[in-house]
């Protein structure tokens, strides 16, 4: 790779940088980055052709030619990327997670996206605080082919480093709409919002297809606390997974996983 340059100092500003995109979402949002942690998550970006701004390495994992590393920073589509190659114990500070793994990615945050399509497949996320589980509902999302995922102003970052790894590059998959009004969407949706709950609702597998073959919405919220008092009431269709082995609920992330590759499947979808 060309511009490949070495930085071993902590009060160097790029590290000093690092450290902020890591740990919080105002720098990020006002710098307009994010940061990456990893191979799998670099290729998830190159595989929608976007490029990163930056590279950061530690020495040891470029030492390993045959590495999955080194065989990634070879990608033509990386030849003019800046590359920073750090000590190990350097590149384990500043990176955002506790089992770092030797690669570190700058790219520019997606632009906002516009307006939300009432007629399309949605899935809204309500209050979701804990980044590893927004991470992993987005993936579960993106993996399922609904690609309108809408967010309140409740839930975590999305752009987060812990949301991005739980999710895998779902986020460049799919369209994020955040810090939105949940009401407000659900009121003009032209298709049939869904929300699991425990009360009043319908078993998912006694529904009839023919709701599920529309666009559809479904709601999920946070671990805990659930959907708000005030979503729920704008989401006629309760559905119920049922449970015969007598736990008390599923994480939401499982929840979610059950629901929406069950209307993949009543879509006839192999």
């Amino acid at each position: 790779m060309k511009n490949v340059r070495t930085i071993n100092s902590r009060d160097n500003p790029r590290i000093k940088r690092l450290k902020k995109l890591a740990g919080s979402a105002r720098e990020r949002r006002e710098e307009g980055l994010m940061l990456l942690d990893g191979v799998h998550l670099l290729e998830a970006l190159l595989a929608v052709r976007i490029k990163p701004r930056e590279l950061y390495v530690a020495e040891s994992a470029l030492a390993q030619a045959s590495g999955e590393i080194a065989a990634c920073l070879a990608r033509p589509l990386l030849g003019a990327t800046p590359l920073y190659v750090l000590p190990d114990s350097l590149l384990r500070d500043v990176a955002p997670t506790e089992t770092p793994t030797g690669l570190l990615a700058v790219a520019e945050l997606p632009a906002l996206s516009e307006q939300i399509d009432p007629q399309a497949d949605a899935v809204l996320l309500d209050g979701v605080q804990d980044p590893g589980n927004l991470g992993t509902l987005i993936r579960t999302a993106a993996a399922a082919g609904f690609r309108q995922i809408v967010l309140s102003s409740g839930c975590a970052d999305p752009w987060s480093p812990k949301a991005l790894r739980a999710a895998q590059g779902g986020q460049f998959r799919a369209t994020l709409f955040e810090g939105q009004d949940l009401c407000a969407f659900l009121k003009g949706y032209r298709g049939t919002p869904m929300v699991t709950r425990l009360d009043g609702a319908t078993s998912l597998y006694a529904m009839a297809d023919a709701p599920f073959l529309g666009p559809v919405a479904w709601v999920f919220g946070a671990e805990g606390r659930g959907v708000s008092p005030a979503v729920m009431a704008a989401v006629p269709t309760g559905v119920l997974i049922p449970l015969p082995g007598r736990v008390e609920s599923l994480n939401v992330a499982a929840a979610a996983a059950v629901c929406l590759f069950d209307t993949l499947r009543r879509r006839g979808v192999k």
